[in-house]
């Protein structure tokens, strides 16, 4: 049913999340040393170099983050779940715990994220800010906050018609 205004906002968490999964969430930037600072983007995918001109410059060893699963499964069950959210329109307690769990699912992605900074920033001995992809879960609950309402209001609505028969 995607006249339902909790079906859009569904369709928005789906898009959010793919789109999370391609966009960096946090940059790391080391000190300055030998004239050269290097740049990290943490994403859902890893972390990523994106130092300009390193390819000129063998001696610098790799750097890698184990461990980064935690981060992947949260991406993308954040939009599988939205998905399958909206295919569970017939039943709406069901959908509503869903949603919860969503909802628990978008914090425990914060949780993750400041994890695996807190890792990066001690490892990599950098400063970090944080990109333009940190704030998408946050919409993303705001957003199945607003869904759970919507879905609690049409149960009320069902049950209130079924009083009047």
């Amino acid at each position: 049913m995607i006249q339902r205004r909790q079906t859009l906002y569904l369709l928005t968490i789906v898009i959010l999340g793919i789109v999370l999964f391609f966009v960096p969430v946090v940059q790391f930037t080391t000190p300055e040393t030998d004239s050269l600072q290097r740049m990290f983007y943490l994403s859902a995918t890893g972390i990523e170099e994106i130092t300009p001109d390193l390819e000129f410059r063998t001696d610098l060893p790799p750097v890698t983050m184990s461990g980064l699963w935690g981060l992947t499964v949260a991406t993308c069950l954040i939009p599988l779940l939205a998905l399958v959210d909206i295919f569970l329109y017939r039943k709406r307690l069901l959908q509503a715990r869903l949603n919860i769990f969503l909802a628990m699912l978008c914090l425990g992605y914060y949780a993750l994220v400041w994890m695996y900074t807190w890792f990066g920033k001690h490892q990599l001995a950098a400063e970090w800010d944080f990109c333009f992809g940190a704030c998408i879960p946050l919409i993303c609950l705001v957003l199945t906050i607003g869904a759970t309402r919507l879905i609690l209001k049409d149960e009320a609505l069902v049950r209130a018609a079924d009083r009047i028969r």
